[in-house]
Parts: structure tokens; sequence; C-alpha cells
């Protein structure tokens, strides 16, 4: 049966039942968790690090006011990372290249965010809609497009984590493909493949990491304006 290179990225099912839930929580079982030892070992010195300067960067141009969403936004940005990067191990699958999953996080954060201004600066947030200095022809037009580019900040986050990790599994699948196929046949041009393959895989453990950052960072761009 010849299968399709779309196939990957189909939701694992076992005896008809979906494992989604099981692939969304086994990243937490990697991260070590805090003792209460004075002390802790090296990874737990490194995990420590790397989180607290994700959240002075992220947080450091919004004010005290957002620094509320430092736990979430930190945890959502971890669990990115280790779906992104276990997605890019052999014979496993990637739940952030289901646009269904990643839109289930962006709508729900991109809202937060909207109604938190709403709440807190109404004038402030609606002028967002209204550039100052608007010609009073344009008026209606400005605030139709703000209102559009505004509902579809969700969208754009869900869409390109999708697209990237989706289009990187593929060039993945099709250049391991070609270099499988030319092995018997020309076994140079399968060695040049090969080590196009290896430079991909290093460009797509980038992607991964950088994706999941850049999820993140606008998510707290959204919170700046509204907060």
């Amino acid at each position: 049966m010849t299968l399709s290179f779309f196939d990957q990225f189909m939701s694992p099912i076992y005896l008809g039942i979906p494992l989604m839930a099981l692939a969304l929580s086994l990243p937490w079982l990697l991260f070590p968790t805090p003792s209460t030892r004075w002390v802790n070992n090296r990874l737990l010195a490194l995990q420590s690090w790397f989180i607290n300067r994700f959240v002075y960067q992220l947080f450091l141009p919004i004010n005290l006011g957002g620094h509320k969403w430092a736990t979430i936004l930190a945890s959502l940005m971890l669990f990115l990372i280790s779906l992104n990067m276990l997605g890019l191990l052999p014979y496993t699958f990637t739940p952030t290249t289901q646009l269904s999953l990643n839109m289930g996080l962006a709508v729900p954060l991109w809202l937060a965010t909207v109604l938190i201004g709403m709440r807190n600066q109404p004038t402030h947030a609606l002028g967002h809609l209204l550039p100052e200095g608007t010609p009073t022809p344009l008026i209606p037009v400005l605030i139709i497009i703000e209102t559009i580019s505004l509902f579809i900040r969700p969208l754009a986050l869900g869409v390109r984590l999708t697209a990237n990790l989706t289009a990187g599994h593929l060039l993945i699948q099709l250049i391991a493909t070609a270099a499988f196929v030319l092995l018997p046949l020309m076994p140079t041009v399968a060695g040049l493949t090969m080590i196009l393959l290896f430079l991909l895989t290093l460009l797509e453990v980038a992607v991964a990491m950088i994706q999941a950052y850049v999820f993140v960072l606008l998510l707290s761009l959204y919170l700046q304006e509204n907060v």
C-alpha cells in the first residue's frame, strides 16, 4: 500500500483510542521537578537559568500589570519547544502540526489579552482601531480594516506555527526518500543528499525553537498593547 507524505500528520489512534492526549501530556514528564535541596543538580540549574532569562527578556518592555502572565507564557514556551523538538525524532507524532491544536492555543490567549484591554482601558483599546489624525472620509474604512486585522491575529499565530512545522517535516521526508531511492543507483548523489538532509535537520531544530519563541513573543506583544 502506497502511503501519502501527509499520513505522518494524521492524529495517532491505537485500538480506536485517540492518542493526542498522550502526545500532549508526555513532554511534561521529561522535565526535572524542582527539589527542596539548597543546591540543585546541573540540569535543574540550567532549566532555571533558561526560564529566568526567557521571562526577563520577554517581560522587559511590559509593565507590572502584565507580569501575572509570566507563568502562563513561560509554560507555553517550554510546552511548544518540547512538542516541536520531540516531533523531529523518528516514528513520532508532532501535535503542533495540527491547526486545530494551534488555534486552540492561540484564540483563547489572544482573546484574553483583548478582554483585559477592554476591561482595564477601554478607550485606549478601542483607540487602536482608529489612528490619530485620520481624515474624516477614511474613518469608516480604517475602522473596518483595523477590526479585520485584529481578528486575523489568532489565525496568523496558528497558521504560522502549523505551516512552518508542516513544511519542514515534508522537506525532511522528501529528501530522506530521495536519499533512500538514490543509494543503490547513485551512491555519490545519495551521499550528498544525506549531507543536505543532515543540514536540513539542524535547520529544523532551529525552526522548532524559533517558532515556539515567536508564538509566545507575539502573544506578549498583544498583551503589551492591552495592559
